[in-house]
């Protein structure tokens, strides 16, 4: 239970520090309160990494997207859109995507995938960096 209170007792010790720092009216109120209300403007922005990182696609996945690079979770939220946009999941078996020709393209022609199989079918679509 610790580890979910944890950080809730170290925001509630920095606000406590900076009421008592208020309080004493030193300088050092202002840069702990400054601190304490916004601390993504000191923090930097983070870098993507694995499958955040945008990285070039197939020519096939690039006419698909309409990008030259993007990362996996982009694609296959991008790709998601696209089956929701044409109706594509079977209504009797919403796991199931009925592939149309322009999926068939990306999907190695066939005609019917397994929704858990799309992220194991891109990775072709996305070459290996040497």
């Amino acid at each position: 239970m610790s580890r979910v209170f944890g950080s809730c007792r170290t925001l509630a010790a920095a606000a406590a520090r900076a009421a008592v720092a208020a309080r004493a009216g030193t300088k050092a109120s202002a840069a702990v309160s400054a601190a304490v209300s916004s601390p993504s403007s000191t923090a930097a922005k983070p870098k993507h990494s694995g499958i955040l990182k945008p990285i070039p696609v197939s020519l096939a996945m690039r006419k698909f997207l309409g990008v030259p690079e993007i990362s996996r979770t982009q694609a296959v939220k991008k790709i998601w859109e696209y089956i929701k946009g044409h109706q594509l999941q079977n209504p009797a078996n919403k796991k199931e995507i009925r592939c149309d020709e322009k999926l068939k393209t990306l999907f190695e022609d066939r005609d019917k995938i397994g929704m858990l199989e799309i992220a194991k079918l891109i990775s072709p679509h996305f070459p290996k960096s040497k």
